[in-house]
């Protein structure tokens, strides 16, 4: 490829350039051109090649990883029981009066029977385990033993039962235990199958005490230890969670796999400083497992009584949720005791029916919901039963119940999970995120506790979800008359109802009716004065809408969009409303315009009313009971700084926000969406920023902080009613946001938002901007909510960010004071003894002869970019597979200096904007920032900033060092800004990855899959694309581009830049390279890679190669 030469002595290589930038007093050079053009001839086709075959594999990876498939995810259905009467024939012939009776198991059928579960199980036929599945955990002599017990007299029973411990024999014994083995063994085959989605095992005698070669706890074969064998043997599973929740802790499961790496376990246990039975050292939170399992093996150990629904919770969110995601397992066993219920006479604690439906729900989110319950323990014949129910509802898809009473996290509570959350700290990334920073202590200080129960609603009790869709296309009304190009487009709704019904959602959904909100209601929130002017624009002329709107901060307006404001407000109401009243468990509303910043007085960045905040009003409006407690639930990439001031000083409304921040330059540019703003008099506490500062944020990032900050508050606050404002901009490929969120990943933090409020989930559409992205996205949202379980993670999770992990923790800090359940402490002994933390992206090279620079002052700083360049290495074997691996944990961040941001007024007007320094950026992982073609005064946003990716190699001979980092602050001066990211950039980023291959530098960047430009691309003229043509202006064949528009050919920033002149004046901007046939949009700033582009592309690599690329699929 022509591009020019790097500046002696500059160590730089020549890569791929965008015309976008201007020079950097490089030049081209027509005589270096024809000298290098025929040697250079049969490179480029053997890079051709090379391109065919990349694009291929690419292909099939982009569609095995991001095209959704619901329909297949969804195929496993159904949840498999399994029991028989002779699991009653176990029972001891010397004490009728034992605990572990034969009612256990008949109590919990009956229970299911009065529910009405038993007609949506699907029944699963016992079979006895063999001889040899027994042995894949038990020793044959100790199996024969058992299964000579057959034979045996009651005296000979009592008296081999008393060389164990709480253990009773019987002459039916080893039958009912090898069919209780079998029956979990038959769960196992019809999950991994796919027969079946998950399943409850109704056995006895429990398991999880047994060992390898005797009997334990009343327990004989280890059911589950079994299972998790038989998985790994017969189904090839990799990883399987095992979680123990039975109030004993399950030693035999522990013995067994304490050096296994591929088996989590994870017990949660009464322990009382090794007080209560089994009364083992090992059963404290230090025995973390061995050799290469060690963090493999977690101990919960509580130490005292009376443990609550608050306490099992927050155990989950804040310590196995975080390490599970992690492990990523393929297959969940789950040893479901059920003697921590409430009124079991040997648990001694305070655990709800509804609390277990809860926990089970959590699991669900993991191994694709494949998640087998196998009872153990559990003595209260009516606790146990109706707790089992509780799963086996969970099981089937009922909305998780509201709890009966909330306490917020013991102070025990809180201690035991700081004590396994240290000891377990050195292994698992996800916890690291913690800092151990000094937290308050004694009580919260907020105004309210919200200890009191959930008010009471209509609740639907079925064993299915019912899911509520609000969509009108005259929203679609609404649109920009002087930018066709603006971002928050029509087709942004038309685009997802449509995946909805590509997917059949739709049909599985319930429709709920959009209407027109009324101008009273509007008032619960906004002034008559902005009412009044928004209704006025209705009958206005466009020069009169065109000037109005550009009063206020990134609004357009035309004579429909207030009735589509209106629609978007009222069809909420209606979605609120049938939740509320039982019509549907939850619902999704398809709108817009957004309303997330509209303030009370004014509209702005694309927002007219505030639709989270007027149906957060309008449900308390409508509920029966004092003010509703309502979450909103904000995970927009841009902070809504609307919502926030309308609620800042309530306590019935908790508002919190994720959202792209970096230092208060990301829009809305405010103070206000910072963490230390956590709301004013009584509603102290109740406001939440986490505020991301710097680097690509991504699924692990969004996940550590739900676990962490907001499902631990929320679950404290105990809301009615669950609003999302649902903006897709911080997805994967959004060109205003630049994160790195997946489908999967909002499928996540979906489900783990409806362990709330009794499953009542409204998801209302805010931002986002890639069609593709939000439609994917959004569409699993609604597969969440129909029940359907989430779908893996990338695996392997990358580590939180290390800005992600000070945010989190800053937020902490702000928040212990008004919330118990965030007072998790790590010693700062535990954390000074761990190496120094491996920062996200940032790898050390390893190649021969290559050296990391670790030094930054010898390098030119970057102007902030709300990322951080990072480089990626790897080794000459990598596959694709792992290269993609590899580019999915690259980030890019800044470092901000001398900038204070504006505060936010009510008013929403415009706000300044800035412009920065125009040092030029060379470095390694090369990072060009320069002036673009343009006005002086041209707005720039660091929204528009993002790098984006295309999976382009470019073989070089030369080996280069790589750099691990760039990013310093830029001087930055005020100027006026655009809002929402969406103003004409001043500035270009190109990242590229170096990666050894072979011997030889390949350079990676990542493209967008789609811009809001594509519709400038013109059909082919009739004369076809001639890739020889020179430059019209100056005559240079050096590296010329071709405009997608008009179809003009001028050369690159590097020789003359009269494509960029052409791309300012004319405003075309799709063009394509005629060095290495890749197409770069102007106004997105970035490389697009697009089916509607494989026309022109084609031509061209006709014309250079004399061969065609492979068609699109």
């Amino acid at each position: 490829m022509q591009a020019g030469s790097d500046p002696q002595g500059s160590g730089l290589k020549s890569v791929r350039r965008s015309p976008r930038l201007s020079p950097q007093g490089v030049s081209g050079n027509k005589g270096d051109g024809e000298k290098k053009g025929a040697s250079s001839l049969q490179e480029a086709k053997r890079r051709g090649r090379m391109e065919k075959s990349r694009e291929e594999k690419e292909e099939e990876l982009h569609i095995n990883l991001q095209q959704l498939d619901l329909s297949s995810r969804a195929a496993a259905s159904g949840t498999g029981l399994v029991y028989t009467e002779t699991f009653t024939h176990h029972m001891n012939l010397w004490e009728p009066s034992h605990p572990e009776s034969p009612d256990r198991v008949t109590s919990i059928m009956k229970e299911l029977e009065r529910q009405e579960l038993l007609s949506h199980c699907i029944r699963v036929e016992p079979r006895e385990a063999t001889e040899k599945e027994l042995q894949l955990i038990h020793m044959k002599h100790y199996v024969d033993l058992m299964k000579s017990t057959q034979t045996m007299s009651e005296s000979e029973l009592h008296t081999l039962s008393d060389e164990y411990d709480s253990v009773y024999l019987h002459p039916e014994t080893f039958q009912v235990c090898v069919l209780g083995v079998g029956s979990v063994l038959q769960l196992v085959d019809q999950v991994m199958t796919s027969e079946l989605r998950n399943g409850f095992a109704v056995v006895r005698p429990p398991g999880h005490h047994a060992q390898c070669n005797q009997s334990n706890g009343f327990c004989i074969f280890n059911n589950v230890a079994v299972a998790a064998r038989y998985a790994q043997t017969k189904h090839k599973v990799g990883r399987v969670l095992i979680v123990d929740w039975d109030v004993h802790h399950g030693q035999g499961i522990q013995y067994l796999f304490q050096e296994d790496p591929s088996v989590l376990y994870f017990s949660v246990h009464r322990f009382e400083q090794g007080s209560f039975w089994p009364h083992l050292p090992e059963s404290d939170s230090q025995f973390v497992g061995s050799g290469p399992a060690e963090g493999r093996n977690i101990n919960l150990p509580w130490n005292q009584t009376g443990m609550t629904d608050a306490d099992y919770i927050s155990a989950f969110q804040q310590l196995l949720l975080p390490v599970a995601n992690e492990f990523q397992p393929q297959l969940v066993l789950v040893s479901a005791g059920f003697d921590a219920s409430a009124g079991d006479q040997k648990g001694e604690m305070c655990v709800s029916p509804q609390c277990f439906h809860i926990l089970t729900h959590m699991l669900m989110s993991l191994a694709e919901g494949r998640v087998i319950l196998a009872l153990e323990g559990g003595y209260n014949l009516q606790s146990t039963a109706e707790s089992a129910a509780a799963c086996v509802r969970a099981l089937l898809g009922g909305a998780c119940p509201p709890l009966p009473l909330l306490t917020t996290p013991s102070d025990s509570a809180l201690q035991s999970i700081s004590q396994t959350t240290s000891a377990l700290y050195p292994h698992w990334a996800s916890l690291q995120v913690l800092e151990g920073c000094p937290l308050a202590d004694g009580k919260v200080i907020r105004a309210t506790t919200n200890k009191e129960s959930m008010q009471k609603t209509n609740l639907n009790l079925s064993v299915t979800t019912t899911t509520g869709l609000v969509y009108d296309e005259r929203m679609m009304e609404h649109l920009n008359m002087w930018d066709r190009h603006h971002p928050e487009q029509p087709q942004r709704i038309f685009k997802i109802f449509s995946k909805h019904q590509q997917m059949g959602l739709v049909d599985r959904c319930q429709r709920i009716p959009a209407r027109l909100a009324t101008e009273e209601e509007l008032a619960m929130c906004h002034s008559v004065q902005h009412i009044e002017q928004m209704k006025a624009t209705a009958v206005m002329k466009p020069r009169d809408l065109n000037k109005l709107g550009n009063e206020f901060n990134s609004i357009f307006i035309n004579n429909q969009s207030f009735q589509s404001a209106l629609l978007a407000a009222g069809s909420c109401f209606n979605a609120v409303e049938s939740i509320l009243t039982g019509q549907v468990n939850n619902g999704v509303a398809i709108v817009r315009p957004p309303g997330h910043h509209a303030e009370r007085d004014s509209p702005c960045g694309f927002c007219f009313f505030n639709t989270a905040a007027l149906a957060a009003r309008y449900a308390q409006k409508i509920s029966h009971h004092p003010p509703l407690r309502v979450l909103i639930l904000d995970w927009d990439v841009h902070h809504g700084n609307g919502t926030q001031h309308m609620f800042e000083d309530d306590d019935s409304v908790l508002y919190i926000s994720l959202h792209r921040y970096d230092n208060g330059m990301f829009f809305p540019s405010s103070i206000d969406a910072a963490p230390n703003r956590v709301g004013v008099a009584k509603g102290a506490g109740f406001n939440v920023n986490v505020a991301w500062n710097g680097g690509r944020m991504g699924d692990s990032d969004y996940l550590a902080a739900f676990h962490h900050v907001v499902m631990p508050i929320a679950t404290e606050f105990n809301p009615g009613l669950v609003l999302v404002s649902a903006g897709f901009d911080a997805a994967r490929g959004d060109p205003l946001g630049g994160y790195n969120v997946t489908p999967e990943g909002y499928a996540h933090l979906t489900h783990l938002l409806m362990s709330l409020a009794g499953g009542r989930v409204l998801i209302i559409l805010e931002g986002g901007y890639n069609l593709s992205s939000i439609s994917d996205s959004m569409t699993m949202c609604t597969s969440v909510l129909l029940g359907d379980p989430p779908p893996s993670l990338v695996i392997p999770l990358p580590a939180p960010h290390h800005n992600a992990t000070a945010t989190i923790n800053e937020v902490i800090r702000h928040h212990a004071p008004y919330w118990r359940s965030l007072r998790i402490r790590i010693p700062e002994s535990v954390r000074a003894s761990l190496p120094s933390p491996k920062l996200r992206g940032k790898r050390s090279s390893k190649g021969k002869g290559r050296k990391s620079e670790q030094s930054s002052t010898d390098k030119p700083p970057l102007p902030p970019s709300g990322q951080e360049v990072t480089m990626v290495h790897s080794q000459a074997d990598h596959s694709l597979e792992q290269l993609t691996q590899g580019l999915a944990s690259l980030d890019i961040s800044h470092t901000l200096s001398n900038r204070t941001p504006d505060i936010s007024t009510p008013g929403g007007r415009a706000r300044p904007k800035v412009r920065l320094s125009e040092e030029k950026v060379t470095c390694k992982a090369e990072v060009n920032a320069e002036s673009s073609e343009g006005t002086p005064e041209q707005s720039q946003s660091a929204e528009s900033m993002q790098p984006q990716t295309l999976a382009v190699a470019v073989a070089a001979s030369d080996a280069v060092a790589a750099r691990d980092e760039a990013a310093t602050g830029a001087e930055l001066e005020p100027e006026p800004e655009g809002a929402c990211g969406w103003s004409k950039p001043q500035k270009a980023f190109e990242l590229t990855c170096e990666v050894q291959m072979d011997g030889a530098s390949m350079f990676v960047v990542n493209p967008l899959s789609w811009c809001p430009h594509l519709d400038a691309v013109k059909p082919l003229p009739t004369s076809g694309i001639d890739v020889f043509r020179p430059c019209q202006d100056c005559g240079s064949e050096a590296e010329n581009w071709i405009c997608l528009t008009c179809y003009q050919v001028f050369c690159g920033r590097y020789v003359n830049e009269h494509m960029v002149t052409h791309g300012a004046v004319s405003e075309h901007p799709m063009v394509l390279s005629f060095c290495d046939l890749s197409v770069w949009c102007y106004l997105c700033e970035a490389y697009i890679h697009n089916q509607i582009l494989f026309e022109a592309k084609n031509a061209a690599h006709c014309a250079k190669f004399g061969e065609e690329i492979p068609p699109w699929s």
